[in-house]
């Protein structure tokens, strides 16, 4: 029995990705990888966490990203004192209408920055959540849509940094990804020198596709086929990880979720209509690992989630032939 599966998607969805990659590429050199992971979370209207030491590029990447669409941008610098309205918005007075009116916050964007998410409190952190989740805001009882696209890039500092706080778990899983930008190599931080600094690129940088294309995208990627047997892999590869005695947490239902739209919009890049297993092995660490959490003996013998995670994968019996298809 022979699948009828459309081979390949519309040129124009891999040329759009590869221009608004190159866009980026510009401005962070040497980091393809984690450019492609975050254009791939963009057409798959996931949020993302980046990671790292302060001043390795991890605001210019996202303010790269965002003028690299023809979007709005909004950015909030997360401190000890913000507070939840400073996120969402706050209703005023009008003494003219003699009527309460919305003024809507930095998060009513189509990409947010929260820069340095983990320096403010839990409580600030939360407003982040049902917006990230609901894409809505509930302010003194009413409800407030946010517009499409809506992606949030929360960047953090390492946690053993001071005057930070950890996120918790609910949070955590609200990320579709979570990535590290990392040192530039010795050519990279040549020719960032040469340019003297890369905020300023980032800010000439000229949008490469408008709003409608990229809800084209959006679409284009989730009609990607993903076979059953692939839906099963990715049940697997979940279960196992909740059966594991080195995790106290494993994958969620909304990791696997997320994991197959991620999968989808690689095979997307590639030119693909349907999904294969390499696709998934390959987001398998910036979309799961960040969800699991270690026993404390499995700290103590040095393990991370991502060595756990390896594991599973290579146990795990991979759909093989059409199958897979």
């Amino acid at each position: 029995m022979t699948l009828d599966v459309d081979r390949s998607v519309d040129s124009s969805f891999a040329e759009t990705f590869e221009a608004i990659r190159d866009n980026v590429a510009t401005v962070i050199r040497g980091k393809d990888d984690v450019i492609e992971f975050l254009v791939l979370a963009l057409v798959s209207e996931g949020h993302v966490l980046v990671e790292d030491v302060p001043g390795v590029g991890k605001t210019t990447l996202a303010k790269s990203l965002a003028s690299s669409i023809s979007c709005t941008f909004g950015r909030i610098q997360f401190t000890p004192d913000l507070l939840p309205a400073d996120v969402v918005g706050v209703s005023v007075w009008n003494r003219e209408t003699a009527a309460f009116e919305f003024r809507p916050g930095p998060i009513f964007a189509g990409l947010v920055l929260a820069d340095e998410i983990n320096r403010a409190s839990p409580k600030t952190q939360s407003a982040l959540l049902e917006a990230m989740a609901e894409r809505q805001v509930t302010v003194d009882g009413r409800t407030h849509r946010l517009g499409r696209p809506f992606m949030v890039i929360a960047t953090q500092n390492p946690i053993e940094h001071e005057g930070t706080y950890p996120l918790p778990e609910s949070q955590l899983d609200r990320f579709f990804m979570k990535i590290s930008v990392g040192y530039p190599d010795r050519e990279a931080e040549l020719a960032v020198l040469e340019s003297g600094g890369s905020h300023e690129l980032a800010d000439e940088l000229e949008p490469v596709v408008d709003v409608p294309g990229l809800l084209d995208m959006i679409e284009t990627a989730r009609s990607v086929y993903f076979s059953d047997a692939l839906r099963r892999y990715l049940v697997d590869i979940a279960d196992a990880t909740r059966r594991d005695p080195r995790l106290v947490l494993g994958m969620s239902p909304r990791a696997t979720v997320a994991l197959q739209a991620a999968s989808r919009a690689r095979a997307a890049s590639r030119g693909r209509a349907f999904v294969t297993p390499d696709d998934v092995k390959e987001l398998l660490t910036p979309v799961v690992a960040h969800r699991l959490i270690l026993t404390p003996e499995a700290q103590l013998q040095g393990l991370t989630a991502e060595d756990v995670l390896t594991e599973i994968v290579l146990d795990t019996p991979v759909p093989r032939g059409e199958a897979s298809l």
